[in-house]
């Protein structure tokens, strides 16, 4: 994967949106009945178009109708991930697949 890497340091827009995004990111875990001290965040990744942003967190999209729907059909649906912006490690965009 080739991209623009973006600092996610400064509470700012980072990239436009509509952009198709590579974000890795510390994400929360669930414990349960265990010893809290085994337990630490897990990183994990995710591609897809950067469809909100503002200084707190972005909104992923990675599914989408791809075509335009009829009139009577529901609002848009789509399938994705609000991230916090503190939680982001790394955000770039997607240049070349």
């Amino acid at each position: 994967m080739r991209g623009e890497v973006a600092s996610t340091s400064a509470k700012r827009r980072i990239l436009d949106t509509g952009s198709i995004v590579y974000v890795r990111y510390y994400d929360h875990v669930l414990f349960r009945d265990v010893n809290p001290e085994l337990y630490k965040p897990f990183i994990r990744e995710a591609i897809g178009w950067l469809d909100y942003e503002d200084d707190h967190y972005i909104r992923l999209v990675w599914e989408r109708y791809s075509e335009p729907r009829a009139e009577e059909e529901s609002k848009p649906k789509a399938t994705g991930l609000i991230i916090l912006k503190e939680a982001i490690m790394e955000m770039r965009r997607i240049t070349r697949c």
